[in-house]
């Protein structure tokens, strides 16, 4: 194994966060809103047509970790585990703990945790393409931050 590989993986997800960012802000509110708009505006159903964004990391994860593989380009292959590290952070923390689409990270709390809530729920009160806030994921507004630190530390204090 090299050592250089977990470093190669921790600097791909922190980057993907940003190009999560990016392709939220700019590729979903944008030329691709038809698909990313039930989300926003839900529809019936288990699944979404936004769902289908998910090839978007997973696709290129997926290559680069078989190629590198097959060339022995293992750059590549940390590069592709930190993408789907990266995606698998999503589905975690996007669809299970904040849209709770699945029940067993229900109970999970903590001021960070609270300020990704808040920072999503703040994205999702604009129910439109445009004019929208927070598109990332894992990093937030310090204000939410400070804000869900001070709610916390009222209701533990309480008990």
């Amino acid at each position: 194994m090299h050592l250089w590989g977990p470093l190669v993986l921790i600097l791909t997800f922190i980057l993907t966060e940003f190009s999560a960012w990016f392709n939220h802000k700019y590729i979903m509110h944008g030329f691709l809103w038809k698909f990313h708009k039930d989300h926003h505006q839900p529809e019936p159903g288990p699944f979404e047509k936004n769902d289908i964004f998910f090839l978007i990391y997973a696709i290129p994860s997926w290559l680069l970790i078989m190629l590198g593989f097959m060339y022995e380009g293992y750059f590549f292959v940390w590069v592709g585990f930190g993408i789907a590290a990266y995606g698998l952070a999503y589905f975690l923390f996007h669809d299970v703990f904040i849209h709770r689409r699945f029940k067993f990270m229900d109970k999970l709390d903590g001021p960070y945790l609270m300020a990704i809530r808040k920072a999503h729920k703040v994205h999702h009160k604009e129910r439109g393409k445009k004019d929208g806030s927070c598109f990332g994921m894992l990093i937030v507004p310090m204000k939410y931050y400070h804000e869900s630190r001070k709610a916390y530390n009222l209701k533990t204090n309480k008990k």
